[in-house]
C-alpha cells in the first residue's frame, strides 16, 4: 500500500500540470486572437477615414483647395523701384569718333521698332515719349541714339523715341514740331510723360532721369556751352519734361515762333502764369554736352521773339496744341526711332 501513494500523487501532479499548460495555451490563443482583431479594426478605421478625406477633398470647391504653383506667365511684374539699381552715374561723352546706326542697333537688341522699349523684369513707373525736333541733323542723331538708348534703358523707362522732321526749306519752328510730336505720340500709346529734347544735347550722368516730376522739369541744367552753369534762372531750353496734364494745362507750346530763340522763354511764361515752378536736378547731375555745329540755314534768330514773349499771357489760350495744324507727310517705325516727317507750313 505504501508504494501506491507516491504513484497516485505523481499522476495528480501530472494532470494538474497539463491543465495549467492547457489553460496557458488557451489564454495565449485568446490574447493573440483579440490582438489581431484589433489590428484589423484599426486598419479599417484608418482606411475609412482616408476614403472620407479624399471624397471631401474632391467635393470641396476650388477656392478651398491649396493654390497651384504660379507659372512665370501668371506672375504680375512688380513696379520698378524709384531709383534704378542699374545707374552708373557720371559718363564719358565724346564726339570725336563717328558712330553708325548698325552699331547702335547691335548694342541695343532690346529696343523694338520705332525706338520702343520697356523693362522686362519690372513695370515702369512712367510711360515716356521722347520728342526731338529735327531737320538735317543725321550725324547728331546717331550720337544721340548711341548715348541715350542705353541711358534710358538703365533708367528702367517704358519709352518711345519720336524724331519730328520738318519737311521743306521754310524757316525752322522748334516749338511747333514739339506740339506735333505730342499729338503723334498720343496716337500710338497712352503716354503720361513727355521729354522734349534737342538732338545735339547729351546728358553726362544717367542719374539725370528722363522722366516727369510733380513740377515741370528742366533737365539740361549745366551745359558745356555755358561753362556748366545755368545761363539765367528762367532758362527752360535744351531738354525738358512735362506730365501730360502739365502740358495740356498751358495749351502746349506756341506755334508762331519761326526761327531761332524765344519759344523756351514763352513756355516758361506759360508755366509761371499757371502757378507752376521749374524743378531741376543738381548742377552736377544735370551736366550735359552739346555737339558743336554751325547755325542751320533757315534758323536765323527770330526778330519778333521779344515782342511775342512779352504777350505770352494774351496769346497762350489761342495759340498752342488746341490750334495746331500740320500735314503728315510720312511716318516710319525705324529700328531705333519713329521718324515723322511733317509739313508745318510757313510764317
Amino acid at each position: 500500500m505504501a508504494s501506491a501513494e507516491p504513484s497516485l500523487s505523481f499522476n495528480l501532479l501530472h494532470r494538474t500540470c497539463k491543465l495549467v499548460v492547457l489553460l496557458c495555451f488557451l489564454h495565449i490563443s485568446v490574447t493573440v486572437f483579440f490582438y489581431v482583431r484589433s489590428l484589423d479594426l484599426r486598419f479599417a478605421f484608418v482606411q475609412n477615414q482616408q476614403t472620407r478625406a479624399g471624397s471631401a477633398a474632391s467635393a470641396a470647391p476650388a477656392a478651398s483647395r491649396a493654390p497651384e504653383p504660379e507659372t512665370p506667365d501668371d506672375k504680375r511684374l512688380k513696379t520698378c523701384p524709384q531709383t534704378s539699381p542699374l545707374l552708373v552715374g557720371p559718363l564719358r561723352v565724346e564726339f570725336n569718333i563717328p558712330v553708325s546706326l548698325d552699331a547702335v542697333r547691335k548694342a541695343n537688341p532690346q529696343v523694338g521698332p520705332g525706338g520702343r522699349y520697356k523693362p522686362k523684369d519690372c513695370a515702369a513707373l512712367q510711360k515716356v515719349a521722347v520728342v526731338i525736333p529735327f531737320r538735317k541733323r543725321d550725324e547728331h542723331l546717331k550720337f544721340w541714339l548711341y548715348y541715350l538708348h542705353p541711358i534710358l534703358q538703365r533708367q528702367q523707362l517704358d519709352y518711345g523715341v519720336y524724331v519730328i522732321n520738318q519737311d521743306g526749306e521754310e524757316i525752322f519752328n522748334r516749338a511747333k514740331l514739339l506740339n506735333v510730336g505730342y499729338a503723334e505720340a498720343m496716337k500710338e500709346y497712352d503716354y503720361d510723360c513727355f521729354v522734349f529734347s534737342d538732338v545735339d544735347l547729351i546728358p553726362m550722368d544717367d542719374r539725370n532721369i528722363y522722366k516727369c516730376f510733380s513740377q515741370p522739369r528742366h533737365l539740361s541744367v549745366s551745359m558745356d556751352k555755358f561753362g556748366f552753369r545755368l545761363p539765367y534762372k528762367q532758362y527752360f531750353g535744351g531738354v525738358s519734361s512735362m506730365m501730360k496734364e502739365q502740358y495740356l494745362r498751358i495749351n502746349g507750346f506756341p506755334n508762331n515762333y519761326w526761327g531761332w530763340g524765344g519759344e523756351d522763354d514763352d513756355i516758361y511764361n506759360r508755366l509761371a502764369s499757371k502757378g507752376m515752378t521749374i524743378s531741376r536736378p543738381s548742377g552736377e547731375v544735370g551736366r550735359c554736352r552739346m555737339i558743336r555745329h554751325e547755325r542751320d540755314k533757315q534758323n536765323e534768330p527770330n526778330p519778333q521773339r521779344f515782342d511775342r514773349i512779352a504777350h505770352t499771357r494774351e496769346t497762350m489760350n489761342k495759340d498752342g496744341i488746341k490750334s495746331l495744324s500740320y500735314k503728315l507727310v510720312s511716318k516710319e517705325a525705324l529700328a531705333l526711332y519713329t521718324k515723322i516727317t511733317v509739313d508745318i507750313g510757313k510764317p
